[in-house]
């Protein structure tokens, strides 16, 4: 009898457990909500609340988050699951006379839908069945990064951050990928092009191993920011085997012990209606 053998590594999560948010400062806060509330079908925070000064946008389990300066543009995209392609095509075609005038823009694809914010921020939208049934959520986030960077991005969450990473491809066209969490993965694609300087838009991120990357980037002289007990900021990658630069991301990095950890969003279903109604289809689940 044939002993059947196992793959354990491809199980192992690491040492981050998910990306929570990506925040992009907007100018105008009627007109992001309009975005991703109206168009894109999220829903807004109904516990958080900023007044007219931010607003955080539910998508899942992750954030959006937008409070208002002058407009952050990602350097790449976001990859984003939504319950339905054919709703959200239709919803679009709803804001854009609204939101013209802006950079938004849509164009519906066999597999994904690509949408520009009124802003210039790239996020793709995919269906439920390209994410093992993930209903509603982020993914991934792409960063467009200079050539030969993507190795040593990959060294760098390995050995710092004790994250699962590799780097794929030739030189100046290679990929890395990291995973963060269960789901989500952070990509790095190699451009040959001119990239835009670094704006200061950040992500945030939990982590299981709190002290160990912090000790780190506190020798490097890294840490952008001791917020409190349960957080802290940098935003240079480097390489770890020789401390060159690699790229800026300002990473938010939480503990497990961060009161927002696990914390529940509510998810409202994009497809309910005041005309034709149906009692119990209000929340998504996703």
């Amino acid at each position: 009898m044939t002993r059947q053998t196992f793959n354990r590594r491809q199980e192992d999560v690491g040492n981050i457990l998910a990306m929570e948010h990506l925040n992009v400062t907007v100018p105008d806060q009627s007109l992001a909500t309009f975005f991703y509330v109206n168009g894109l079908g999220f829903t807004r925070d109904p516990y958080i609340d900023f007044g007219p000064f931010n607003v955080w946008i539910n998508v899942g389990r992750e954030q959006f988050h937008l409070p208002t300066n002058n407009p952050q543009v990602l350097r790449g995209r976001v990859g984003v699951v939504v319950p339905d392609l054919d709703d959200l095509s239709n919803r679009l075609g709803q804001v854009s006379r609204r939101l013209s005038g802006t950079d938004f823009k849509y164009k519906t694809r066999k597999q994904w839908v690509d949408v520009t914010c009124p802003w210039g921020n790239q996020i793709r939208c995919h269906a439920p069945a390209a994410f093992n049934g993930l209903r509603l959520g982020m993914p991934y986030i792409e960063f467009d990064v200079p050539a030969k960077t993507a190795r040593g991005i990959a060294r760098f969450y390995q050995q710092v951050l004790g994250a699962p990473g590799s780097a794929t491809g030739k030189a100046g066209e290679a990929i890395c990928e990291v995973q963060a969490g269960p789901y989500q993965v952070l990509r790095f694609k190699e451009s040959k092009k001119d990239l835009p300087a670094y704006d200061g838009h950040h992500i945030a991120i939990y982590t299981v191993n709190f002290s160990d990357a912090h000790r780190f980037l506190k020798k490097q002289r890294l840490i952008s920011e001791e917020s409190d007990d349960h957080q802290y900021r940098f935003q240079q990658i480097v390489d770890p085997d020789n401390g060159d630069a690699l790229f800026e991301i300002e990473h938010e990095v939480r503990s497990l012990h961060h009161p927002m950890y696990n914390r529940h969003l509510v998810n409202r279903n994009p497809a309910q209606r005041f005309m034709g109604y149906q009692r119990g289809q209000d929340a998504m689940n996703p």
